[in-house]
């Protein structure tokens, strides 16, 4: 089974340079799963709306996880629940709407799809080794398991990682939009990569206006940021997992930059 996992998609720009990369490269990698990162799609840069969700829907992205920026489009909170493709971190409180896993047949096989939120220097979230653990335990049976640890220090995504080594199929760390190049596969059989990256403006700051951000870095005042414009850049990575034991064979990073 080969699985494409996109990088936090930013704005309109990341948006539409996903819809151009998926038009382009499809047919090459062949995958047959896409799974993306939405928490940033909107066209401010923050949170996702069902109109977003939509159109990554129609660009060839089947699941997407979700962040911190979850609840930033409001008209999100009210839809969350209708839609299984959707994934937002599992360990929010109980009560919270959405869900923190879905599962997804690929060719006949099921795939389980985890979201987790890190806590250090992000989120005062339940813990989430223990959300992981938790619905592991309510679905022994499935081989093929993605976890998507939104989170900001290498250091725990690392943790995440090892701790799920030989459990799951892939552990892939997003948030940080930077692209970390330790992508391997762990001595069990998980893939980890510590950060997908980012898909969106190159010549920002993690994608956001740079030109807003050094003010407020040298000014300290309030700054509203706003997403960057220019050529985008596009990473993701491909998983070949086997097909009976859900095992990595390989991951492969992508970066693609727009001309």
């Amino acid at each position: 089974m080969r699985v494409l996992f996109i990088g936090d998609i930013v704005g309109r720009p990341g948006l539409e340079f996903t819809a151009a990369v998926l038009a382009r490269h499809y047919s090459e990698w062949h995958p047959d799963l896409v799974v993306a990162n939405g928490e940033n799609a909107c066209a401010s840069g923050r949170g996702l709306s069902p109109r977003v969700a939509e159109r990554l829907y129609e660009a060839g992205v089947e699941l997407l996880t979700l962040g911190n920026h979850t609840w930033d489009q409001k008209e999100l909170i009210d839809y969350i629940d209708s839609d299984a493709r959707i994934v937002r971190p599992a360990n929010y409180p109980k009560g919270t709407p959405g869900r923190g896993f879905t599962l997804c047949p690929v060719n006949g096989t099921p795939v389980l799809l985890i979201n987790v939120m890190g806590r250090t220097f992000l989120s005062q979230l339940d813990c989430p080794f223990r959300a992981v653990d938790e619905i592991l335990q309510e679905h022994p049976q499935v081989r093929h398991v993605l976890v998507d640890i939104h989170a900001e220090t290498t250091s725990e995504k690392l943790a995440m990682g090892w701790h799920l080594d030989g459990r799951v199929s892939a552990v892939l760390g997003t948030h940080t939009h930077v692209q970390t190049a330790d992508e391997r596969i762990l001595p069990q059989g998980t893939a980890m990569i510590t950060d997908v990256g980012m898909v969106g403006p190159r010549n920002g700051i993690l994608g956001m206006d740079r030109m807003r951000i050094l003010r407020k870095m040298l000014t300290h005042m309030p700054e509203r940021f706003t997403v960057a414009d220019g050529p985008c850049q596009f990473c993701a990575v491909l998983l070949d997992l086997d097909d009976k034991t859900g095992k990595a064979n390989h991951i492969e990073r992508i970066l693609i930059f727009e001309s």
